[in-house]
């Protein structure tokens, strides 16, 4: 199935809210001490969509088949981070009011709150210092040498998310 969508890409409006650059994620995070990693419950299906614009996410074969599509890739996990317990929990209460107040849930089970040390896009985050997970790297050193070019452009695509 192939989809055309240059009619609706005419009328999105772009950058609206643009993605923060990981770096500068990082940046910031590396100078706090505490964190607090907030995962909303289905994440995906939170997504609201303005009223009249669903037709927009809709995809209409020639079987007559509607499929609801969402555009949101990861941005369903919240990091709180503060300098001191004070503002920590000053931060954390005013992100949760936030949530409250538009109806998103979190998944409590996967949150972890006031942290010194958070694991944070395959990277270990903790006052001064940001380093890579061992665990996500372990992938790339166990990965076979590349036997053709499929195999190569795999690996390829796996390692260029860690630069």
């Amino acid at each position: 199935m192939c989809c055309d969508y240059r009619t609706l890409n005419k009328i999105t409006v772009k950058n609206k809210y643009p993605i923060q650059l990981v770096a500068d994620c990082f940046d910031r995070l590396s100078q706090a001490n505490y964190f607090t990693k907030i995962d909303l419950r289905s994440g995906y299906w939170q997504v609201r969509i303005k009223e009249g614009d669903e037709a927009k996410t809709t995809v209409v074969t020639r079987y007559s088949m509607d499929f609801w599509m969402s555009f949101v890739v990861h941005l369903d996990d919240i990091v709180i981070y503060s300098r001191t317990l004070a503002e920590h929990v000053e931060h954390l209460r005013q992100v949760l009011a936030r949530l409250r107040e538009y109806e998103l849930y979190v998944k409590v089970s996967k949150c972890s709150f006031a942290q010194e040390i958070i694991s944070f896009l395959g990277h270990i985050v903790e006052r001064g210092r940001i380093r890579m997970d061992s665990k996500k790297i372990q992938a790339i050193e166990e990965w076979k040498p590349p036997s053709d070019v499929y195999d190569l452009r795999s690996f390829l695509a796996l390692a260029i998310g860690f630069l």
